[in-house]
């Protein structure tokens, strides 16, 4: 089963290949893996209802008991052959659907696959944790399916609307789940229910959980996303609206029953929702023209009969509610992949415009009838076992004096008339001949595209004829259940699955809502009652509408009173809080301790005063760059101050970040006027020096509390041992980085990713393409061209020496000649030249060396960067081109990949994520070398580093000056 569940992972990674080379025939293949997770159900029956349930574990999150189980109880078996074998017939059916087919055929049949593999995954977990994961999965892939004609705004609308709807609902259920998890001591599902925990905190959370289930079937007040749902592809509606995803719901009903019938909020929800939703889905069903929503309706409408009869809680309710959850999807994914037939055949769903397709397909026809049959509760389909059974459940507690019974006895009934009557509505829909509409010309389809829809109306059939052994099927599940609820006697015999049992009430009954149903049909078609108005002004629907506006506009308000577009008032704000929230938690506290020594170095003695100059200057500053180089003077005393304290790589680091940010602002603020100008002046002096006050204040106070609030030796004595026992390196900063806190390193490499990402955003105007790496051909060519022979400054640039000249004078930089003449500095370009690939190898060195001495890729990655930074000061983009002939992207994706990779490896040879190895060895002449696989992680950092800088320079150097020159580079690219 663990098998299946990686197959399902990975196999439709290979499917948009797949579909590029043979086209929708890939379906065939996409059918493999279902058809397999099938045969394999079928090979675990005997087992299964043996008592021997197969069951395998992978312990994934140990620290918190979370692990990858899959059991296959007689739910978990009968669900899985619903999944698989109705999606192996889709996918059948989607090589005939698709057929002709390209455009994002190979995205939808690998998102259809990981679906699947979702479901598969869902109904056989044992985990709650693991089973929340993939219940959002689903969510996720049927937002991307029911999305598939992403061009069309209802296609898009339909797909949010499922994804908000259901997602909310997990969210819901995510709460429930941690609540019952902690009150159970466990996550597994099978230890739960064997002795479920009781108490207010437990009903709350398996109230919790009915919402989630609620909102994935489709249960009203979430009714109204699976309508809206049928924007999707015909076979989506097939398997995720009627055989698949809406079930999750319906089987987490089925799956708590046993062991929380009998919460207070139990049955009272699920019986109420389920009788509402049945009739509310019922009656909308025969107001629709559309044969996909008639179904769509109608499938809501089957899902609150399910609610109800897994949710009453005994034996007799459960074994109807299985069967009929089996017989459902049947019936209506046969349906829903008939009218797909009809829709790709003629390009219309509306009964208004069909007439006359009975006798043209006969074959179809035969198939839609056994499917509606059994849907109606027609004798002998599946479907009439079923609804006996659960009439016969109902009828018994209604008789025997339980409320809730007789009020789902009578719901069930009306909903039975409904569900008759929009069932012989779509047959007159689809295939009558009618009076007033042209007879419609059907061709006939590919003997495949039908081959899907006839079995499933077969099985509907031969297992009515088989219900006994159907029966050997659920009933183990269904004896878990009591016989009867509290309050009422137990009936006399159990009941059982079977075709004929008698002129029993449940017969009549039947019969009868069979009747009822044909008269209302009857009085539908004499009053138009879809041409009429609807009954209530509003609609679920209208309400969900109505709190996404809201949202909207309460959204615009306070975006309009709180983003400003005012850097001053976002920082105030900040520190208003921040005094407030740290003031408040100083002033709370019952005794302060300090512990303050004057200095601890005489090199603050000096710094300090520097530092507190540099910042009162910044202040007073009335020119921009003169404030930025004031504010590094700060960061230049804390480098003294690291420096002097026995922190050598912090004092590295701080160096080359302060040059980074310097030169950032300096290219920021070229752009700028040179001077504040009076609309840059303080509005409020006052207010903000005492703001400034008080924030110096607050965070003095809390350092002086913080040195005296330590009690035990601090945590950091043990990192040196740590860092060389476990890291084997001896620069503890850099072991935490890359092996002991890799993790935060992860997360701060996605940081720096998005940053160079957002800053490149706001600078390239018309698209993130790398305009430099396009004109860098130049550049690379006038590298080679320097390569083979001299080159020759002229007025207008740099060239190759003609036949017969010699001895011409070489460039420093090859795109130094690009500068214009007042901008270039010789001297410069003669430092760069010698220094660059110097500096280049003194990256490397700290990059190798930082495990056990001062660097680190961090480190090393800022003075790589800083040679570029050189090399564009001196020779301008051209020369940055010329030095980095690559994408910053491309170095940010591997440098990344790298890291990732790191964290992935290790666990398929069973060890932890980030896990490091050590190698080490003796070689001639070298003596003990040591290889530490964290080093490859560093390299990750090292490119990232490098990647960010490259694309700061690109965009707010390069691509800034390309935009206030482009005149010159249009004369320049001209032929």
């Amino acid at each position: 089963m663990l098998a299946f569940l990686g197959a399902f992972a990975l196999v439709p990674l290979l499917l948009p290949i797949l579909v590029a080379k043979i086209g929708a025939r890939a379906f065939y293949v996409a059918a493999i893996l279902p058809l397999l997770a099938f045969a394999h159900a079928i090979v675990l029956a005997p087992a299964v209802f043996g008592g021997s349930i197969p069951f395998e574990e992978y312990e994934w999150i140990p620290a918190i008991g979370v692990s990858l189980s899959m059991r296959m109880d007689v739910l978990g078996w009968l669900l899985t052959l619903v999944v698989t074998g109705v999606g192996a017939l889709v996918m059948l059916y989607c090589r005939w659907y698709f057929r002709g087919k390209t455009n994002g055929v190979g995205q939808f049949s690998a998102v259809l696959l990981a679906f699947a593999g979702a479901m598969y995954g869902l109904v056989l977990t044992d985990d709650l944790v693991v089973l929340v994961m993939l219940w959002e999965a689903t969510s996720v892939l049927s937002y991307l399916l029911i999305g598939y004609y992403h061009a069309r705004a209802a296609s898009r609308r339909a797909a949010l609307q499922a994804l908000l709807v259901t997602t909310l609902g997990g969210l819901v259920m995510l709460i429930g789940v941690v609540l019952l998890v902690v009150q159970a001591g466990t996550s597994s599902i099978s230890a739960v229910l064997a002795d479920p925990p009781t108490g207010a905190v437990v009903d709350i959370a398996v109230l919790l959980l009915l919402v989630g289930a609620l909102s994935k079937s489709a249960i009203f007040p979430f009714h109204f996303w699976l309508p809206g749902a049928m924007a999707a592809p015909t076979p989506v509606s097939a398997y995720l609206h009627a055989a698949a995803m809406v079930k999750a719901g319906i089987y987490l009903v089925a799956r708590l029953s046993p062991a929380f019938a009998d919460t207070p909020f139990w049955r009272p929800v699920l019986i109420s929702l389920g009788v509402f939703t049945m009739l509310l889905g019922g009656f909308q069903a025969l107001r629709e023209r559309d044969l996909k929503r008639i179904l769509a309706f109608g499938t809501v409408s089957q899902l609150g009969f399910l609610t109800v009869m897994l949710g009453y809680g005994t034996r007799d309710a459960a074994l109807a509610g299985v069967a009929l959850l089996l017989s459902h999807a049947l019936f209506k994914s046969c349906l829903f992949l008939v009218v797909g037939v009809i829709d790709r055949q003629l390009s219309t769903r509306d009964i208004g415009e069909l007439s006359g397709l009975g006798r043209q397909a006969p074959v179809m026809a035969t198939a839609s009838f056994i499917a509606i049959a059994s849907m109606a509760g027609v004798i002998p389909t599946l479907g009439f076992v079923a609804k006996e059974t659960a009439l016969t459940a109902l009828w018994h507690e209604a008789t025997a004096g339980s409320a809730w019974g007789l009020v789902a006895l009578f719901g069930i009934v009306a909903g039975s008339a409904l569900t008759a009557a929009y069932g012989i509505r779509f047959l007159w829909g689809a295939y009558w001949t009618k009076r007033g509409v042209e007879r419609t010309d059907w061709p006939d389809p590919p003997i495949g595209f039908l081959a899907s829809p006839v079995l499933l109306a077969a099985a509907s059939l031969a297992l009515g004829f088989l219900a006994p052994i159907v029966d050997g099927w659920l009933t183990p599940y269904a004896d878990g259940l009591p016989a009867a609820t509290a309050g009422v006697p137990e009936p006399e015999y159990p009941y059982h699955l079977a075709l004929w049992h008698g002129l029993e009430p449940a017969l009549f009954i039947s019969l009868g809502t069979l009747a009822l149903g044909a008269l209302v049909f009857w009085i539908v078609r004499r009053t138009q009652l879809h041409r009429r108005r609807r009954v209530l002004p509003f609609t679920a629907n209208d309400a969900y509408n109505a709190v996404l506006r809201a949202i909207d506009h309460s959204s615009e308000w306070t975006t309009a009173r709180f983003q400003r577009g005012s850097l001053p008032f976002y920082v105030g704000t900040i520190f208003i809080v921040l005094v407030v929230a740290e003031g408040t938690a100083l002033l709370a506290s019952r005794e302060w301790r300090a512990q303050l020594d004057a200095w601890q170095s005489p090199t603050q003695l000096l710094a300090a005063p520097v530092m507190i100059a540099a910042g009162i200057l910044a202040v007073r500053a009335r020119k921009r760059f003169t404030g930025v180089v004031l504010v590094s003077v700060t960061g230049l005393g804390m480098v003294a101050l690291f420096g002097t304290s026995g922190a050598p790589d912090l004092a590295l680091t701080q160096v080359l970040i302060e040059t980074v940010t310097l030169v950032v602002f300096a290219l920021v603020l070229r752009r700028l006027p040179a001077r504040m100008g009076e609309h840059n002046a303080s509005v409020n002096p006052i207010a903000r020096a005492a703001l400034g006050v008080g924030v110096g204040a607050t965070m003095a106070l809390v350092a002086i509390v913080a040195t005296g609030a330590r009690q035990e030796l601090p945590i950091s004595l043990e990192w040196p041992p740590l860092a060389y026992e476990i890291g084997h390196g001896r620069n503890v900063v850099n072991v935490a980085l890359v092996d002991l806190r890799g993790w935060d390193t992860m997360g701060e490499l996605s940081v720096l990713i998005l940053a160079a990402t957002g800053v490149a955003s706001l600078v390239f105007i018309t698209d993130r393409s790398d305009n430099l790496a396009r004109r860098s051909g130049t550049a690379r060519s006038v590298v080679g061209l320097a390569r083979r022979r001299p080159l020759i400054e002229t007025d207008s640039g740099v060239r190759a020496p003609r036949e017969g000249e010699s001895d011409a004078p070489r460039a420093w930089l090859v795109s130094g000649s690009k500068v214009q003449p007042e901008n270039r500095s010789i001297l410069l370009e003669m430092i760069i030249r010698v220094l660059f690939h110097s500096i280049m190898v003194v990256s490397l060195y700290l990059l190798f060396a930082g495990h056990n001495l001062p660097g680190g890729g961090f480190a090393g990655g800022l003075v790589a960067g800083m040679a570029l930074v050189m090399r564009y000061i001196a020779g301008g983009r051209w020369e940055l081109g010329a030095a980095a002939p690559t994408d910053a992207g491309r170095l940010l994706g591997a440098g990344m990949s790298i890291a990732v990779l790191c964290a992935i490896v290790p666990i398929f040879f069973g060890y932890a994520p980030l896990q490091s190895f050590t190698f080490e060895g003796e070689l001639p002449l070298i003596g003990h070398w040591e290889f530490v696989t964290s080093t490859i992680f560093d390299v990750g950092v090292y490119l990232v580093v490098i990647g960010l800088v490259l694309d700061v320079l690109r965009s707010l150097g390069a691509e800034v000056d390309r935009q206030s020159q482009l005149p010159e580079d249009a004369e320049m690219a001209a032929p």
